[in-house]
């Protein structure tokens, strides 16, 4: 990767310059002003698992997908702002610091996003208003910091014009509109502008990768964050509960779960996943990037969140004989398999070798769900266990016979 001009002296005008486009070394990796601004994601991703707790539907978890789309789409577009240029330089950290409001906004909105409460501001509304000014205000950073790079600024115009405006003011219409339809406006609003960054870019278009060690880091923490989730979602189930040894057994299993999701992303996949980055430039890098990580990372995290509910529900009643029931069981099941879904996605999309184990993975937790249902809660946490316990045993196992059988053949050659 080349390197960039060093920057020109400030004019007599005492215009200030920003900093250039991060190039590999000390400042290519995730700075803590970029941590500190995902905070604000773990408390919007706690509030979508309360929407999901509190509904207790498939048409409240639908919902809260639906926000989790867009609060992706949002932080999507930070980490591809972040990429270009270090987040904790004055003029980005006054800026995301803006956004990180509109943010927390949204998420504090998150219970009411859909059906307003009595009294105080239309709650559909805020969000839709808020979530609107987190994208102006990431378009404006980035035509601001862009102005050495024509092509990016095409970009960024087309984009913005043709997809994301259109999105936000669906939102805001879906949002006067209420009701079922409102639903429907939202999920159509992620989905044009889902396919339309893709379509307006099909070979990378000018957006820039500009630090794979950044990138590839970028959305790990992500996964981290999510995963901070499951954590939680076991106390929150039995925070008020005095302790038990059903507890303690069911505190125990929980927390193998989420070591487990943990090392099925992070033993190698996210490994190999930068390397294969690190390999590439120029189209061929952007279009990995945005399809291997802006979107399939998605199903990583959601999978993440399902699950975490499944595990709260299980939680909440881990005292009790009686079945988990179709609720909990579903949201552990289809998260379990989504998030299996997802990494078998991402190593297609990379390169590595022998995902079936995780396609294996994926249709047991689907078809399980049914008998996770009767389960009693600390019996389907278990299975769950089992399931994936299973899945990363053999998975490391076959990995470790080719990796000694590529040692070999190189030691031999």
């Amino acid at each position: 990767m080349s390197h960039p001009d060093p920057p020109a002296p400030a004019g007599r005008t005492g215009r200030v310059r920003l900093p250039r486009p991060m190039t590999s070394g000390e400042d290519s990796r995730v700075t803590t002003f970029e941590l500190f601004f995902d905070l604000v994601y773990v408390f919007a991703f706690t509030q979508v698992s309360r929407l999901m707790a509190e509904t207790h539907s498939a048409a409240g978890i639908a919902q809260a997908l639906v926000i989790l789309a867009l609060l992706w789409w949002t932080w999507v577009g930070y980490a591809w702002l972040a990429n270009r240029l270090p987040a904790d330089q004055p003029f980005l950290r006054t800026g995301m610091t803006v956004a990180m409001i509109g943010v927390f906004i949204c998420a504090l909105t998150i219970p009411e996003a859909f059906d307003d409460f009595d009294g105080g501001l239309y709650g559909p509304m805020v969000f839709a208003v808020a979530y609107g000014v987190v994208r102006l205000v990431h378009l404006i950073l980035f035509f601001v910091t862009a102005t050495d790079d024509p092509e990016l600024r095409r970009q960024l115009t087309v984009w913005s014009v043709s997809s994301v405006l259109p999105a936000c003011a669906a939102l805001i219409v879906g949002a006067a509109i209420g009701g079922e339809v409102q639903v429907w406006i939202w999920a159509l609003a992620i989905v044009f502008e889902g396919l339309g960054t893709r379509a307006l870019s099909p070979g990378g278009g000018g957006w820039r990768i500009h630090s794979v060690a950044h990138w590839s880091e970028r959305h790990g923490l992500i996964v981290i964050l999510a995963l901070g989730e499951s954590i939680v979602a076991i106390g929150v189930g039995v925070a008020r509960e005095p302790i038990s040894v059903p507890i303690l057994l069911g505190t125990a299993t929980s927390i193998v779960i989420s070591v487990l999701l943990w090392w099925s992303y992070f033993r190698r996949l996210a490994r190999v996943g930068e390397h294969t980055l690190a390999r590439l430039s120029g189209g061929p890098l952007v279009k990995l990037a945005r399809d291997a990580y802006s979107y399939v990372h998605f199903l990583i995290v959601a999978g993440i969140v399902l699950a975490a509910l499944g595990i709260e529900d299980a939680m909440a009643h881990i005292t009790d004989p009686e079945p988990l029931g179709w609720f909990g069981a579903a949201a552990l099941g289809s998260g379990i398999a989504l998030f299996a879904a997802g990494t078998i996605w991402f190593a297609v999309l990379v390169g590595e070798r022998r995902p079936y184990f995780r396609g294996l993975e994926a249709i047991v937790a689907t078809v399980s769900i049914p008998l996770l249902a009767v389960l009693p809660p600390a019996a389907a946490l278990t299975a769950a266990v089992v399931l994936m316990g299973l899945v990363a045993g053999a998975e490391g196992w076959v990995h470790l016979r080719a990796d000694r059988r590529e040692a070999q053949s190189s030691t031999a050659a």
